[in-house]
């Protein structure tokens, strides 16, 4: 998948959801540890879209265990339709997730390397440290964090262009209330990726707009 200009995921856990996106998106982010049977779904799928897979680890705000979690996200690069996969930063750095980032290296498949922060936003030179960080690790770098300040959203959009500025490729947003206007506003600022919805009402992360609401203020500021 190219990430070389702005590309927005629609969120969901049910593949059958790509024709509402399909007008608003580039991609779905497809959340494994959502579905019921994501590799049934994965072989019935016959959208249009792109899928970058994401099996969520408990510990970090998801819903999949650990054991077999990163061994089914290697399965789904089996499928031709999933052009990219999301691990996070925390499994690579535990040595857990050697496998799976070759086996994305093999198929050519395009690795998010992410990392969430569901209680604050850690201090600027701490976001610049984790993006780079995960830089190191995949194609590109996502950055989730929580704003309990208009400081802090300021603190991640600074960031973002600086690291953007010096060539890297980086997704960031702020978490929240407070920094949900970072979702609409970080493209500007180089963020890569958004991600928002299908479905309002099943949202996977706290300030997500809806599909159709992101993907108008994104083109406008754009």
């Amino acid at each position: 998948m190219d990430f070389d200009s702005f590309t927005l995921a629609a969120s969901t856990a049910d593949l059958g959801e790509e024709p509402q996106a399909r007008a608003h998106a580039d991609c779905l982010e497809f959340r494994i540890d959502l579905a019921d049977d994501p590799m049934a779904a994965l072989e019935a799928y016959d959208g249009e879209l792109p899928i970058l897979a994401t099996n969520r680890a408990d510990w970090e705000g998801g819903e999949a265990e650990d054991e077999g979690r990163l061994g089914a996200l290697s399965s789904a690069l089996a499928y031709d339709v999933v052009e990219a996969i999301d691990v996070e930063l925390a499994s690579i750095l535990e040595g857990d997730a050697d496998g799976v980032l070759g086996a994305a290296a093999e198929a050519d498949v395009s690795v998010v390397v992410s990392s969430h922060d569901f209680d604050a936003t850690p201090p600027r030179p701490e976001l610049i440290r984790t993006l780079t960080e995960a830089g190191k690790y995949g194609d590109v770098a996502k950055l989730a964090v929580t704003a309990t300040s208009k400081a802090d959203t300021i603190a991640l959009l600074s960031a973002t262009e600086q690291l953007t500025a010096h060539g890297d490729c980086v997704a960031t947003m702020a978490m929240g209330e407070i920094g949900r206007h970072t979702r609409a506003v970080a493209p500007v600022y180089g963020s890569k990726i958004g991600y928002a919805p299908v479905d309002p009402e099943q949202a996977t992360a706290p300030g997500q707009y809806s599909l159709e609401t992101l993907a108008g203020l994104v083109g406008s500021l754009g």
